[in-house]
């Protein structure tokens, strides 16, 4: 059954709005508390620009809501079982995530 934009937590509807707004670029140290993103001071975000390229936002960041690409679902499906830890970067690639780097802690 699709997962939709609307049955999410009000941290990872924020998360997906960032990433359709950077389009392109990456999330540095996003804390994960609990399986939810966590934007702290330290977060930032970097955006990649292209010259001749498509720089503004995805068409549905203005959605309330829409169903989940696989990309985002298993993202989220990450963090829950992450449950704590630091994403030391999340690359985006047309508004979706496309690969990070964890860091957590060692048993």
């Amino acid at each position: 059954m699709p997962i939709t934009k609307a049955e999410l937590s009000k941290e990872r509807r924020h998360l997906i709005g960032i990433m359709q707004e950077v389009n392109y670029g990456r999330i540095h140290q996003l804390q994960v508390r609990d399986g939810e993103p966590a934007f702290t001071p330290v977060t930032r975000v970097e955006r990649q620009i292209k010259f001749g390229g498509e720089n503004r936002p995805r068409p549905e960041a203005g959605l309330d809501d829409f169903t989940l690409k696989r990309n985002v679902i298993e993202l989220f499906e990450t963090f829950d079982r992450l449950g704590d830890g630091t994403i030391k970067q999340l690359e985006i690639k047309g508004g979706l995530p496309f690969g990070m780097t964890v860091e957590e802690q060692a048993v």
